[in-house]
């Protein structure tokens, strides 16, 4: 177990670089529906935060997890808090990201309709030839880009945060990295293609993330990723990841599963997606993390 999980730290003392008006005060519910039902959630979050997960035998590696949730919500139990510890256990340090993420209805009932609203919106069932290939075919990039860039931002000052007071943490500076689930992949991606700084030691977009057909950097770190072929809403989209660092000529690491569906996180389905875990394990022991 972590030695501490009650540091919290805001990201933002000042106006961040990138606003989202208009969100309403930040709420915990529980998850609706599907392999997350009854799960811990946050929605309208505008004030992001970092909280730390300290091992009591630090093997010197930083993680920043970035939980999904369509940039509206924040899936904080099964891709935040879960692997955060999961990870403690195994003596990373984490940094579990609270993010930034788009206004939604503050009242219950509003709040429901409008997600089923918005999922009957996406197209889940098209046969895998012509499955999205990138996140704009599922939805205009003008309409994420706002959320996707505040999330990047607050990717980014997370990351900057943990390699300025890396050493009161016992972190090797040079061995932080991040890994993202949904959302929370793109993020991770996004700053692995645009860190601003100097690159991650390694980024483990999770069922998520592109390159938006942006040449990938030189230096852009080792890639760990995962997805379900019944995850027809980005399995397409992760493949395309994978290829374009692999044709970079970057380390990446491509696992894909029959069944799995999408956003299944930590929770545990019986069937052999749930290995993911060990082969992110077995991955990092690879790299040297």
């Amino acid at each position: 177990m972590s030695q501490a999980t009650t540091e919290v730290i805001r990201l933002w003392n000042d106006r961040p670089p990138t606003v989202i008006d208009g969100v309403g005060p930040e709420m915990e519910f529980r998850g609706l529906n599907g392999v997350s039902a009854d799960t811990i959630m946050l929605r309208n979050v505008s004030d992001p935060t970092l909280t730390v997960f300290r091992p009591r035998r630090p093997n010197g590696v930083g993680i920043v997890v970035c939980p999904g949730g369509g940039w509206r919500i924040l899936a904080w139990q099964h891709e935040g808090l879960d692997v955060a510890n999961w990870l403690c256990e195994r003596g990373y340090t984490a940094f579990l990201l609270k993010y930034r993420v788009l206004p939604t209805p503050p009242e219950p009932k509003a709040f429901e309709a409008a997600m089923v609203e918005m999922t009957k919106q996406i197209d889940i069932g098209r046969p895998g030839a012509s499955a999205p290939r990138k996140m704009s075919d599922i939805v205009p990039a003008e309409v994420l880009q706002l959320p996707r860039g505040a999330a990047a931002d607050d990717g980014r000052r997370a990351v900057e945060i943990v390699r300025a007071r890396a050493k009161a943490w016992d972190v090797d500076p040079t061995k932080i990295g991040m890994i993202g689930f949904s959302a929370g992949a793109f993020l991770a991606a996004d700053v692995a293609m645009e860190p601003k700084a100097a690159p991650l030691a390694f980024v483990a977009p999770i069922y998520g993330g592109e390159t938006q057909g942006k040449p990938v950097p030189s230096d852009s770190p080792p890639l760990f990723t995962v997805i379900a072929q019944d995850d027809r809403l980005l399995f397409r989209v992760v493949e395309g990841l994978y290829a374009d660092w692999s044709s970079a000529d970057r380390p990446a690491e491509l696992h894909i599963f029959a069944r799995g569906g999408h956003g299944f996180g930590m929770i545990r389905q019986g069937l052999p997606v749930d290995r993911w875990t060990e082969l992110f394990a077995a991955w990092l022991t690879d790299r040297g993390f």
